[in-house]
């Protein structure tokens, strides 16, 4: 591995939120009280001292910045006020834009008028396709999504959308796989892989390390939006009796459902899901309320703004088409599609989103390679008693 200095790596990681890190004198309290730093990946002294001394390769080939949830403990015990916890989120700033190949990631958290201007010029673009693309022949006598926009037609475009993120998704991905991995990329065999699926599956759906932070309400918090989130998302990949995602969001014209049905508990839930957590982010971050709200970087505000507004949008949408008011169901529509489109397909593969693909993933390489070297360890041992 590289062991050049870089002089100018606290200057660069200063643009991505790097607040105190110069604070630091090493005396290890945080390492020492976080639950998740072990003695074979020890976080976050080391990577405050990576940074000082412009360590660039090895803070981007260690994986340890995934393994942190940021509960921010570390920081309440700092007594230099050098906020590591606030550093291990640099850090994975940092991280997605050097996996990221196109190069947004790093505009998205280095310049908050390129992510605004991003966003705000593909919201106007899908507000004026949706105005130009429709069958121009709407019901104005009742709230009938499929007279101006027919479902098939909006079919198609969520799979062009869904293909177009999954593409920048995945290849960011691979390219964390490569750096975390090294040269032990093409050396472990795809049944190890195999092996470990599991661990990748349980992270996704649960968040298990966070639980065992002292700080509870943050990994419920963290579970609701991230488990809110993922329910619509399947609603949007999979297929459910030949429904999309227009259909399950209840925004399009579908016949009414029981209360207790799958479809709609699964809805109500995303819904509520969604909105408790972003509400208690949002108000967490206003009052500063914790040290993990006391920095809030542009793209933490727009990663909560979009998503409760995606989510408020639908519920409107909801109400309007129950009442049966055409033209509110309508203009929302649009409303609401400038805003889930942008979030979808800029923050979701490039900012804040994309961690949730990022954090997991790893933690699944790392289970990974200790099945290899458990393997290697257990293939040595017979070879050394045999010479003896």
């Amino acid at each position: 591995m590289s062991n050049k200095v870089d002089p100018n790596l606290m200057k660069e990681l200063s643009e991505f939120g790097l607040k105190d890190a110069y604070k630091c004198y090493h005396c290890g309290n945080c390492t020492a009280v976080c639950p998740l730093s072990t003695p074979e990946n020890q976080f976050p002294r080391k990577f405050v001292r990576y940074m000082q001394l412009g360590q660039r390769d090895k803070i981007l080939t260690s994986p340890e910045p995934w393994l942190c949830y940021y509960c921010g403990t570390c920081s309440d015990v700092c007594p230099r006020g050098a906020e590591p916890g606030e550093t291990m989120m640099v850090a994975r700033r940092w991280l997605t834009s050097q996996y990221d190949w196109t190069g947004f990631a790093r505009k998205f958290y280095t310049s908050e008028k390129f992510e605004i201007m991003a966003i705000t010029v593909v919201a106007v673009l899908v507000g004026i396709g949706l105005l130009i693309f429709n069958t121009g022949n709407p019901n104005w006598d009742h709230a009938h999504l499929n007279s101006v926009w027919p479902s098939d037609k909006i079919e198609l475009a969520d799979l062009g959308m869904a293909a177009i993120l999954s593409f920048l998704l995945l290849s960011n991905v691979f390219r964390c796989y490569k750096v975390v991995m090294g040269d032990m990329a093409t050396k472990i065999p795809l049944r190890v892989y195999g092996s470990q699926l599991k661990e990748l599956i349980i992270h996704v759906l649960t968040q298990k390390r966070f639980g065992k932070c002292e700080d509870r309400m943050q990994w419920f918090v963290h579970l609701m939006i991230m488990t809110g989130y993922s329910s619509v998302f399947l609603l949007v990949v999979v297929l459910i009796n030949g429904l999309t995602f227009e259909n399950l969001k209840f925004q399009r014209d579908l016949p009414e459902y029981a209360l207790w049905h799958p479809i709609r508990l699964v809805g109500y839930y995303a819904t509520f899901a969604i909105m408790y957590g972003t509400t208690y982010a949002i108000i967490g971050r206003l009052r500063k309320s914790k040290s993990v709200y006391k920095y809030s970087h542009p793209t933490d505000w727009m990663f909560l703004i979009l998503l409760q507004l995606t989510t408020m949008t639908g519920i409107f949408i909801h109400f309007t088409r129950l009442l049966d008011w055409p033209f509110p169901t309508y203009a929302l529509y649009v409303i609401h599609m400038m805003v889930a489109v942008p979030m979808l397909v800029l923050e979701v593969p490039f900012a804040k989103w994309a961690h949730l693909a990022y954090r997991p993933f790893v933690i699944f390489l790392l289970k990974v390679k200790e099945q290899y070297a458990k393997e290697q360890a257990a293939v040595k041992v017979p070879s050394v008693a045999l010479a003896d």
